[in-house]
């Protein structure tokens, strides 16, 4: 009998197999449902998991069973009504324990079926079609790394690298194979001194042959080494190049006093949301943070979403900085370069077309995408002056505007979608 053990890692959740083939299978309306909730729901879901639901014929399995009509024979369990014989009429069609349930609220006559998917299986599904643009246009085959990695034993190789098991098994395979002839002789000429020694006494010339013998045979079966450097056997390893990429992230929110509360959540909400994708998605991404007002600077990820600091606007402080900061750190020959950048469209009266020449010449040249983000109900100077930078730069600039929360889901979506 053959008896098989999964010793799969499966931690504490002993169903997570089963939960993964469910989910496998119904992905399609899994991610619909996930679709739904993003329209209507708030960036809070994000940090929990939510219910999904998903109308019962979609779940429902085709089987075999008999038809109606016909005769069958079934055992039930008796009462004290009826006894052995008695004849029970079938139940009608539709009432009170025949087939039937309760319509769903959707009035579609069949019940839904509900469950909980928990918060990383929500971000799967939710970042499941998006990607940075144009990542690996530039670099993809320039930057290449290499890693080690096994590929069987060889005879040669540093002390290291010894495969004990397999230079065991190797010696004594060759130990068989070279004493094998050996044995057998001396095993026969045993044989024959005893009965030389029974025949013709302890001290007949046919005796002391068959000792120098033995005693030459006992010396060659001595002399073969227990490991020889033939048995010798290094795990070998060999250099694997690898074709990787590099990006960073420029994130740009704009700080200054004209920001309300409720637009600097917006845009927190936005860069959280961003944040989040990319490193879920991405192993190797940088991601700056730059707040600005009149002056821009460089924090950490803690000052970026919870610092205090407010003043006017000069939005070029921040694309300044980032030019800056991409050409020391950064080089355009060696890093996809992305940028997101938020703000209310407010700028200083006379900044607004220095910060679109800033773009224009030295930013967006340099990136593979640039995303402006403006929190307003209709276009500012800021809005204005950028949109004539569109027609010349289709594939690196875009710019969306956000009015309110739930437009976060929708101007995120469009702005990462995966492009064929």
């Amino acid at each position: 009998m053959i008896q098989i053990i999964d010793r799969r890692f499966d931690s504490k959740n002993r169903s997570s197999v089963n939960r993964t083939r469910f989910l496998r299978r119904f992905r399609g309306q899994i991610k619909q449902a996930v679709s739904d909730i993003l329209d209507h729901g708030g960036i809070k879901d994000m940090d929990s998991g939510k219910k999904i639901r998903i109308p019962g014929r979609d779940i429902a399995e085709p089987q075999f069973g008999h038809g109606p009509g016909g005769r069958r024979e079934r055992v039930h369990a008796g009462n004290d009504r009826f006894g052995t014989g008695d004849e029970v009429e079938r139940p009608p069609a539709g009432g009170q324990g025949g087939q039937g349930g309760r319509a769903s609220p959707d009035g579609e006559g069949e019940d839904a079926f509900e469950f909980a998917i928990s918060r990383d299986e929500f971000l799967d599904f939710f970042f499941e079609e998006l990607a940075l643009p144009n990542l690996v246009k530039r670099h993809l085959a320039s930057l290449t790394e290499f890693r080690n990695v096994r590929a069987g034993h060889t005879h040669t190789g540093v002390p290291t690298n010894l495969n004990l098991v397999r230079t065991m098994r190797g010696a004594t395979g060759r130990r068989i194979a070279t004493r094998g002839p050996f044995a057998d002789r001396r095993r026969e000429l045993e044989e024959a001194l005893a009965e030389a020694r029974r025949l013709h006494g302890e001290d007949s010339p046919e005796v002391r042959g068959l000792l120098a013998e033995l005693d030459r045979l006992g010396r060659r079966l001595a002399a073969v080494p227990f490991i020889d450097t033939y048995d010798l056997r290094f795990n070998n390893r060999v250099r694997v190049a690898q074709p990787t990429t590099q990006a960073v992230m420029f994130c740009l929110m704009d700080v200054s006093g004209s920001m309300d509360e409720a637009k600097k959540n917006i845009s927190k909400r936005f860069f959280t949301l961003l944040y989040l994708f990319l490193k879920r998605n991405y192993e190797r991404i940088e991601v700056v943070f730059i707040r600005h007002h009149t002056s821009a600077e460089e924090v950490d990820e803690e000052r970026f979403f919870h610092s205090r600091e407010t003043g006017g606007t000069i939005v070029s402080s921040a694309l300044r900085l980032m030019r800056d900061i991409a050409a020391e750190r950064f080089p355009p020959g060696l890093w996809n370069l992305y940028g997101a950048q938020a703000s209310d469209g407010d700028n200083w009266s006379d900044d607004s077309e220095p910060s679109r020449d800033l773009l224009a010449e030295s930013i967006l040249p340099q990136v593979q995408h640039f995303a402006y983000i403006e929190i307003a109900d209709s276009p500012q100077v800021l809005w204005r002056e950028y949109e004539t930078l569109l027609p010349g730069h289709p594939e690196t600039f875009a710019m969306r505007r956000i009015r309110e929360v739930t437009d976060i889901y929708p101007v995120f979506h469009d702005l990462f979608r995966k492009r064929v």
